[in-house]
């Protein structure tokens, strides 16, 4: 893959590349990239939300879509994008480079405190693949445990080497089937959203009469637990909650 990304002095110059996928430029593309080359970062912009409306999704125009956000001064859409731009290129490393460099200038840093260690764990372990390929090691694991139980059972081959496929292959099934379902619900059924607002307070309770618990800041990840009217009851990754206007946060 190539890279376009410099360094200037200690700073990142962010460019526009090419992150992990199989997204064909189209002319569209070409002239957002052009855009981009050229400073004019709004109509980058523009150009690259054009082809996401126009139906096309890729690591690649989410990836450049955050950097021109990021140019542009708009730190919380930036990391929306390259968020998104994760979700489908979670091994990118211009994507998880991008991504960590643009979360250290948010004006509120949120030392995530991991409670469960063991969650810690499986999240290392799931984080830089894509669901499709742990589901597609799972298939190839029951694929062995199948040979094993047809030569077992449909054969009458008992020997050892025979067994020893049998159990492997089960636990590996068990283990990579585990995975697989922990990926899924980490990505797809844990709604998350960055918050996008300059000024967003987050509340006590659903409404802006209660107190407020702290201020949130633009490029902040938070997790989604529930939602009252206007208001979504928020976790923010050093686990303190609370309740923030829907329009603050755009979801991942």
């Amino acid at each position: 893959m190539r890279r376009y990304l410099t360094i200037l002095t200690v700073l990142m110059i962010l460019s526009v590349t090419g992150a992990s996928s199989g997204f064909a430029q189209t002319e569209e593309f070409k002239m957002a990239n052009k855009f981009y080359e050229d400073k004019d970062y709004e109509s980058a912009i523009r150009m690259y939300q054009s082809i996401l409306n126009n139906g096309q999704e890729s690591a690649n125009i989410y990836f450049n879509l955050g950097n021109a956000y990021f140019k542009a001064g708009d730190l919380g859409h930036a990391i929306l994008y390259y968020m998104k731009a994760r979700r489908l290129a979670p091994g990118d490393e211009d994507v998880l480079f991008n991504l960590e460099f643009a979360k250290q200038y948010s004006r509120v840093q949120m030392q995530g405190v991991q409670l469960n260690p063991v969650r810690s764990f499986f999240i290392d372990l799931v984080d830089t693949y894509q669901l499709k390929h742990l589901a597609w090691l799972s298939s190839i694991f029951f694929i062995l445990l199948v040979i094993g139980l047809t030569l077992r059972y449909g054969f009458s081959f008992n020997n050892s080497p025979v067994r020893l496929l049998m159990v492997v292959s089960l636990l590996l099934l068990v283990f990579s089937g585990g995975l697989t379902t922990f990926k899924y619900r980490e990505d797809y059924l844990t709604q998350r959203a960055v918050i996008i607002a300059e000024e967003s307070p987050v509340f006590t309770g659903a409404s802006e009469q209660s107190e407020i618990e702290l201020r949130g800041a633009p490029g902040l990840i938070v997790k989604i637990l529930d939602e009252s009217g206007e208001f979504l009851n928020v976790l923010f990754e050093n686990k303190r909650r609370g309740w923030i206007r829907k329009e603050y946060v755009a979801l991942i």
